[in-house]
């Protein structure tokens, strides 16, 4: 049986129960019915999405009928929109519950079953195992009525609200026009991202043509996802094409955003990383009193930096939205490295890749205004904080029961020196508090890695950084290609792990 792991169920489009099917589908969403009228929550309202792969439409009527039958009224939205729509709309009706059909930016063969629990955030721990006791003691068949598409408002009052960020979040300031090449990976986020990007007052937007139209077969890219090398050349080109200011790219669920830049050496995508401190340091220059940013703990350590720097309060979660979206009180702003935004919180309390578009489309006119870069400011966030360089090793398994294994393996026998260095191991499976979780951190004087299973897809994933002190402008560059060869060390250490 498919069991809730990230927000729910992911899985191969198969039959039987370890695979995603209509029979999957309708026992999940009997199960977390009974769950939600167990807490005195029947009845109210539940919204159900999807977005445009293989089953999901099929899936979203299912899903939607089960939960009508079981006495909830339904919004079911009636056309494939992208996830933070449906995280916005469980807010904005109040509803009980969300379920997006998706599996974001996993390959083809894949769907999954998203869910939102009251106030628009992920469900965590407890929720997700009594929930699969619900639906194992479900007895079928499950009982299904018909219900009606509506909703049709929803996505104009979420474009709405994101056209308003600029105002809101980068506040008064000259801007400049800027150019927008984007991609939207053969997904669902594309019209309604040009949609709020002209809403914002950015119109001279172009699109990577051969991946604009939703397409579940993502043809052009081996897997759609803009953080896999060779994902985003096609929007690279084109960037390079038309003379852009920024290059944006959506995953094809369009809850993350990825970012390119025009460097020395050409165009190239930035890294989740240095994508968050920038929205953070663009949020915090309009926050209110005592704001708070967070990340997780296998990204850069840059945002505590700049949060100390600006006044901010920070704080570290575990790895996922479910996490993030609850680190406490005052939240403005939260990020993970893996290219999720969070930057309106009070609406979307999840990542959200479109109003992320939007948020870097208005810092790079605020900049451009002043005659800088998005380049320009992380290397004078290099200046003021150090370089932090980083860098992302992702093994490849069989299944995610492999990448578990090489786990347990070097936890069992951890290193004490990589790279020609010393380094201090801490088993985050072993430490007390909050950050309990299934990953390996080793820390140098001069580089941090942390070592997980993925917790959607069969691999291992080592996350590094290296930190170098730079003293001005001049010492950059040679700091960076210090940088680069101290990570290429470490890279090639995380990947023997899989020999």
């Amino acid at each position: 049986m498919l069991r809730f792991g990230t927000a729910g169920l992911r899985g191969p489009l198969r039959d039987g129960p370890d695979g995603m099917n209509v029979t999957t589908v309708s026992r999940a969403t009997a199960g977390l019915a009974d769950w939600l009228r167990e807490r005195c929550l029947g009845g109210g309202a539940v919204v159900v999405g999807r977005d445009a792969r293989h089953g999901s439409a099929e899936f979203a009527t299912a899903t939607a009928e089960i939960f009508t039958a079981a006495g909830f009224p339904v919004t079911l939205l009636p056309e494939p929109v992208p996830t933070p729509v449906v995280a916005f709309a469980v807010r904005e009706l109040g509803a009980v519950a969300g379920v997006q059909i998706t599996a974001s930016h996993n390959p083809p063969a894949d769907n999954g079953y998203k869910v939102y629990l009251d106030g628009g955030s992920q469900l965590i721990a407890p929720a997700d195992s009594e929930i699969e006791k619900c639906i194992e003691a479900v007895v079928e068949p499950v009982a299904r009525e018909a219900v009606s598409l509506s909703g049709d408002d929803l996505v104009d009052r979420y474009v709405a609200r994101v056209a308003e960020l600029p105002g809101l979040l980068g506040g008064p300031g000259e801007r400049a026009p800027v150019r927008i090449a984007l991609t939207a990976m053969h997904g669902v986020g594309g019209a309604i991202a040009v949609r709020a990007l002209a809403g914002a007052g950015f119109t001279d937007v172009h699109v990577v043509d051969e991946q604009f139209a939703p397409d579940p077969d993502f043809p052009t890219v081996s897997f759609p996802n803009p953080e896999e090398p060779g994902a985003a050349d096609l929007l690279l080109a084109l960037a390079a094409r038309i003379d852009a200011d920024v290059a944006i790219a959506l995953d094809p669920d369009a809850d993350r955003c990825a970012l390119g830049v025009a460097g020395p050496d050409g165009w190239h995508m930035l890294r989740g990383d240095e994508t968050g401190v920038l929205l953070a340091d663009y949020v915090l220059r309009t926050s209110p009193n005592d704001p708070l940013v967070a990340t997780t703990i296998v990204s850069s350590r840059l945002l505590s930096k700049l949060a100390a720097a600006r006044s901010a309060r920070y704080a570290e979660t575990l790895t996922g939205f479910k996490w993030l979206a609850r680190a406490g009180e005052g939240l403005v702003y939260a990020y993970e490295e893996a290219i999720g935004h969070c930057v309106d919180p009070t609406k979307v309390r999840d990542k959200d890749g479109i109003s992320a578009a939007v948020a870097a489309a208005d810092l790079v006119a605020l900049l451009k205004a002043k005659g800088t870069t998005l380049q320009d400011e992380l290397d004078s966030y290099a200046i003021e904080f150090g370089l932090h360089a980083g860098d992302q090793v992702s093994l490849r398994l069989p299944d995610q029961a492999a990448a578990s294994l090489l786990v347990a393996g070097l936890r069992a026998n951890p290193p004490t020196e990589i790279a020609g260095t010393p380094v201090k191991f801490t088993d985050q499976a072993q430490v007390r508090g909050r950050l309990r979780t299934d990953a390996l951190i080793f820390d140098a004087d001069d580089f941090r890695i942390v070592v997980r299973p993925s917790g959607t897809e069969p691999k291992l994933k080592c996350y590094i950084e290296v930190v170098a002190p730079v003293a001005d402008s001049a010492t950059l560059p040679a700091a960076r290609a210090d940088a680069e060869i101290r990570l290429a060390a470490i890279s090639d250490y995380c990947r023997s792990l899989a020999d």
